[in-house]
């Protein structure tokens, strides 16, 4: 909260879920990276953790959340163990209409992922 007392308006528009298809079960716990493209290149907006059904809905102030390039940095090797194939995945993606939401699952593996738009 800022320190005048207001809470920051935040749009929040985007989601992703993990679901481990080797167990079935939700991959919690599982760090994820929203980050923006700009002329500067790449910048963090979110960050945060899968809860315990492996959900990650991102809060995005208001200013910053708009059409163009994003991606989530899913860091999966803590929760897949040091021996897994990718350790780490990047999910790049366009938004075209800020006003839509956007949902971005993940089924994840030792040995692959796949990744699709939700609902």
């Amino acid at each position: 909260m800022p320190s005048d007392g207001v809470t920051a308006a935040f749009h929040a528009r985007i989601s992703t879920h993990i679901l481990d298809t080797v167990t079935g079960d939700p991959a919690k716990d599982v760090y994820v990276r929203l980050e923006r493209r700009d002329s500067d290149g790449w910048s963090t907006v979110s960050e945060g953790r899968t809860d315990g059904d492996g959900r990650l809905r991102y809060e995005v102030a208001l200013h910053e959340w708009q059409a163009g390039g994003y991606r989530l940095f899913f860091y999966v090797e803590p929760y897949l163990g040091g021996d897994c194939f990718f350790p780490e995945i990047t999910v790049a993606f366009h938004v075209h209409d800020p006003n839509r939401h956007y949902h971005v699952p993940l089924l994840l593996s030792r040995y692959g992922y796949t990744t699709y738009r939700g609902s």
